[in-house]
């Protein structure tokens, strides 16, 4: 899987980013939450931790679960990053980014949570919401 420098911006540009290990492979989560907020799958790349943001003070971030928050511009409302609190892992949205350097669709989690009337073409590594909460919940 490739690393690279990433930059993007939220859609009226008051937050900006540079991702400077984001990876080149996409997923999709179907999950219930994911869905409400993108308003379909989630598509997100991973940009781990290193991630400085320009704007800071126009981020909401929202408490959306025990080890994740979601973030958003407060000016535009865009979906900016789903953030795993333990680690500071970002997964950014992947229509922010200003190029899209050769992105793949590599897999896709809660993928018992799809429904029906959507579906990819690409074939990808899929993960359900148990093996999901398995390999990413919290250590208590």
């Amino acid at each position: 899987m490739s690393v690279t420098t990433g930059t993007g911006s939220c859609l009226c540009g008051t937050v900006r980013f540079t991702a400077n290990t984001m990876k080149t492979h996409i997923g999709a989560c179907h999950c219930n939450m994911c869905r409400k907020w993108a308003s379909g799958p989630l598509m997100a790349v991973d940009c781990g931790t290193d991630v400085q943001f320009d704007g800071e003070d126009s981020i909401g971030v929202y408490n959306s679960s025990e080890w994740a928050e979601r973030g958003f511009c407060k000016q535009c409302g865009s979906n900016l990053f789903y953030r795993m609190k333990h680690s500071g892992q970002h997964m950014m949205a992947a229509g922010l980014f200003d190029d899209s350097p050769d992105f793949t669709l590599s897999h896709q989690v809660f993928i018992d949570k799809k429904p029906d009337f959507y579906s990819f073409s690409q074939e990808t590594t899929d993960e359900t919401e148990a093996e999901i909460f398995a390999k990413h919940a919290p250590p208590e």
